[in-house]
């Protein structure tokens, strides 16, 4: 999922970099199993800051924990996945 959205991310916004890549497949497997594991800790980290409120129900901790891991998604894919376009990218499909 995330190297198929760095994949994608990199076709469309980066090209010049993206066509200087050998192996596509293996960059982006790669770079998928990276921005997993770094989400993953991430949001271990952001757990263990947040401790465990007092009194927090079932639904409550649900909620947050969700919140938590979507911030470290959010926080990582901009490190890592939705860099900046290159100059002249476009959002039209190469494919197309």
């Amino acid at each position: 999922e995330c190297g198929e959205l760095a994949h994608d991310h990199g076709r469309t916004w980066r090209p010049a970099s993206y066509a200087e890549i050998t192996d596509p497949y293996s960059c982006f497997t790669d770079r998928g199993d990276r921005v997993a594991q770094e989400i993953s800790d991430l949001w271990a980290e952001l757990r263990a800051r947040a401790g465990n409120p007092a009194g927090e129900d079932y639904i409550a901790r649900g909620g947050r924990l969700n919140a938590l891991r979507k911030q470290a998604e959010e926080i990582v894919l901009a490190d890592l996945v939705l860099l900046p376009p290159e100059p002249g990218a476009s959002d039209d499909d190469p494919d197309a």
